[in-house]
């Protein structure tokens, strides 16, 4: 049984970083390329990182890019968003998700398991 729990988020001011955490269990995480998506009220779920089963290759939509990191640890089956910079839009619950598909793929359909989300908050 895959499990992925989130932590790390909370309130913080902008300009601030938070380092989100995702420990996933279950057999075989170094097999699986990792994403992060977020949602605000509203909106739709919203890519927002991935990274590959060896952690050599990540993608970023432009949103995010040069602010956020995303990394892994295979031996501690943990994926981790390191988040600078933060604006008030980027306040969401935060997600994280196992692929299913190969390749960095950008589209939650591409994903079959999920966490239950942490909230970030970013003030103005």
């Amino acid at each position: 049984q895959v499990q992925l729990v989130e932590s790390g988020g909370g309130l913080v001011q902008a300009g601030g970083s938070l380092r989100l955490s995702c420990a996933a269990s279950g057999p075989s995480f170094n097999n699986y390329d990792m994403g992060w998506f977020r949602q605000a009220p509203g909106k739709e779920r919203e890519f927002v990182a991935a990274i590959s089963w060896s952690g050599g290759s990540t993608a970023y939509p432009d949103s995010v890019k040069g602010r956020f990191t995303i990394s892994r640890d295979n031996a501690k089956n943990t994926v981790y968003l390191q988040m600078d910079s933060l604006k008030p839009e980027d306040t969401a619950v935060y997600y994280c998700a196992r692929s299913s598909t190969g390749g960095l793929a950008y589209g939650s359909g591409n994903y079959n398991y999920w966490g239950q989300g942490t909230q970030v908050t970013v003030s103005s």
